[in-house]
Order: C-alpha cells, then sequence, then structure tokens
C-alpha cells in the first residue's frame, strides 16, 4: 500500500520553529510530527510514502533518509512549484500513487495527531465499498469547521457545511483519507480543494463514507492546539504504554523525559510535559504543559508553563516563561526575567521581561 502526506507550505503559524526546520520536522512529544504518522503507516504494511511539498524539499529529504533505512520504508517527494491546495497535489502525484494492485491509498493532512486507527480504517472501507473513506471527528464547537453531515448507522457521508451558523452536527473532517485510484480521476492538476471541491462530488453519488475516529484528535499546526495535543498524546500513552513515561518523586502527572536529559535535585515536572535528548535542567526548576526541545538548558528555580521552549536555548535562573512563550532556535533567556506570550526569533537574547504577548524580533 501507499501513502501520501500533506505536507504544503512554510508553517508560518508554528514560527519562530518553522524559521529553523520545516514544519513537519519539528518535534511534537520528542519526535518529529511527521515521524509519528510514518511509523503508523509502516505498522499497518504501508510500503511507500510520498510527501507532497512545496517549501524545502531537500531538508526534509535528506532528514528522512536516516528513518528509510531504520523503517524499511520508501519515502519520496512530489515537489509542487506553485501551492496546488489539498486536492491538486494528488494529481501531481498521480503515477507515484498508482499501480497494477488497484489497491487504495491513504492521506494525510501532516499537522494531524491522533492514534492513526488506520487498520480499522482499512477494514471499514472494504466493508462499505464505496469510493473515498474520510475519518470524522467530534469536536464540541462545530460552528469554526466544516461539518460532515453523514447517516449514523452506515457512515454514508450526505453533505459537508462550512462553519454553520445554526447545528447541523459535530463531526468535523479528520484529514485522514483512504481513496480509491479512480478519485485519481476526478482531479485535474491545478490549485484545488479535496473537501470543498472533491469530496462533495462523491457524496453527491453516495461513494463517500465517514468514520468516526476512536481516541483523540488535534491539528497541532499552532502553538496553543500543539501544547492541548501533547496533553492528550501524553494521556493516550498513558493507557497503551505507560512504561515510556517518566517516574519519580518529582514528576506530576503525564511526563516524557530523553533518556539522554539530566534533570536536577527538587525539581517538579508535570503535568504534559515534553523534554527532548540532551536537555539539562538544574535544579529548583519547575515545569507544566511545555514541550522543551533537543539541547535545552533551563536553569535553576526557573518557571516554565504553557510555553515550547526551542532548540538549544537556555532560561535563566529564577525566570519565568508563561502563557504561550515560545522561544525559537538558541534563544537565551536572561536570569530573572517574566515573559508573559512572548514569540521569539532565532539566536536572540532577552535581557528585559516581555510583560505582554508580542513577537520578539
Amino acid at each position: 500500500m501507499k501513502a501520501l502526506i500533506l505536507v504544503g507550505g512554510f508553517g508560518t503559524r508554528l514560527r519562530p520553529l518553522t524559521l529553523s526546520v520545516p514544519k513537519p520536522l519539528v518535534e511534537f512529544a520528542n519526535k518529529p510530527m511527521i515521524l509519528h504518522q510514518i511509523e503508523a503507516l509502516k505498522a499497518i504494511g504501508v510500503t511507500e510514502v510520498v510527501l507532497a511539498i512545496n517549501y524545502q524539499p531537500e531538508v526534509m529529504l535528506n532528514f528522512l533518509k536516516d528513518f528509510e533505512t531504520k523503517l524499511e520504508i520508501k519515502i519520496t517527494c512530489s515537489q509542487e512549484t506553485e501551492p496546488l491546495g489539498t486536492a491538486g497535489p494528488l494529481a501531481l502525484a498521480r503515477d507515484k500513487l498508482i499501480d497494477e494492485s488497484g489497491d487504495p491509498f491513504f492521506v494525510l493532512n501532516s499537522d494531524v495527531i491522533s492514534e492513526y486507527p488506520l487498520k480499522q480504517m482499512i477494514e471499514f472501507h472494504k466493508a462499505h465499498g464505496g469510493e473515498a473513506s474520510i475519518m470524522v471527528t467530534k469536536v464540541d464547537e462545530p460552528s469554526k469547521y466544516g461539518v460532515v453531515v453523514m447517516e449514523e448507522s452506515t457512515g454514508e457521508v450526505e453533505r459537508f457545511v462550512e462553519k454553520p451558523k445554526i447545528f447541523v452536527g459535530n463531526k468535523i473532517n479528520a484529514g485522514i483519507y483512504l481513496l480509491n485510484p479512480s478519485v485519481l480521476d476526478r482531479i485535474e492538476l491545478r490549485p484545488t480543494s479535496i473537501e470543498k471541491e472533491v469530496f462533495p462530488k462523491i457524496a453527491a453519488e453516495n461513494k463517500l463514507y465517514g468514520m468516526v475516529l476512536p481516541g483523540f484528535w488535534m491539528d497541532i499546526g499552532q502553538p496553543r492546539d500543539y501544547i492541548a495535543g501533547l496533553r492528550l498524546y501524553l494521556d493516550s500513552l498513558r493507557k497503551k504504554s505507560s512504561s515510556k513515561l517518566a517516574t519519580g518523586r518529582h514528576i506530576l502527572g503525564n511526563v516524557l523525559v530523553d533518556e539522554t536529559a539530566k534533570i536536577g535535585e527538587g525539581c517538579l515536572i508535570g503535568p504534559d510535559v515534553a523534554i527532548g535528548p540532551g536537555c539539562v535542567v538544574e535544579s529548583g526548576v519547575r515545569l507544566s504543559r511545555c514541550s522543551v526541545m533537543r539541547g535545552v538548558r533551563i536553569k535553576k528555580h526557573a518557571c516554565i508553563s504553557s510555553s515550547i521552549i526551542g532548540w538549544h536555548s537556555t532560561v535563566g535562573q529564577w525566570a519565568r516563561v508563561e502563557n504561550l512563550t515560545i522561544l525559537g532556535e538558541d534563544v537565551h533567556v536572561c536570569d530573572e526575567i517574566y515573559s508573559n506570550g512572548g514569540v521569539v526569533l532565532p539566536h536572540k537574547e532577552i535581557k528585559s521581561s516581555i510583560l505582554k504577548p508580542e513577537i520578539v524580533m
């Protein structure tokens, strides 16, 4: 089987992290975002993954070369010269996706994190005999999204309603699809949307089915959702393989710590924290709801919550970093500094406090 991952463009919503690496390579729970998906695809027998990309393909491919060998899966790129939306890339990669087997192929949105129940999706797809399956997820506030209206018992999709003003349902497109090769005949090579142009036509022919996603789901393409997604992911990890989570007197709730990280005396870490490789957390530090990337040093008695600390940054003694502060790569926060929602570009030194959310250029 094959799969296409829609990688897309510049990752502006996750800046300043994406100023250093393409968004799919930004770590989430100590692993590049895209690797969560590639590993899930490999686990159910996908042999080739095509990345639809229009920005820095060489960076992506160089990085993923190691994983090709490790995971024994073929990874190729299909490069757009202009942004082609969410359906155009399928037409562009047509020759890579179709083979003589006639098997359906997966399409995934690269920002989506979930438990990836892909095996169940294959069974669902075979059972309904339609042309396309989409994963849907239930949300509390459907008015922010495009809602999928479907027949409860069979999953047959009736229609899509974009940001409904009145309640029509609470299921939204979760960005994971399983499509028969015939779907490609419906897509022209031009900028086009699979959600708005392709799926409604398939639904009109009663050939589109929605499967309700079991477990958690989050689009982690922006900082607030990234932090929320980390909580859901660690919660799921607790249920599925809790041995991967850290334990000890200083750990509160779900915490993921790389084995090469060093943690000092008297710290309190958690809940919902990921600490990457080579990090040094000095004594008396308090961390909660945050992601600390590779090579970071957090000095004595600093306090960090609801924030993302980029690679090789340092946070000074008694500093307080909170409220969706995002530090880019190699940012140095001086001792006793307060950051309230600062978004700091790479290679900066912060010598005075950031009292309200702002971008530090």
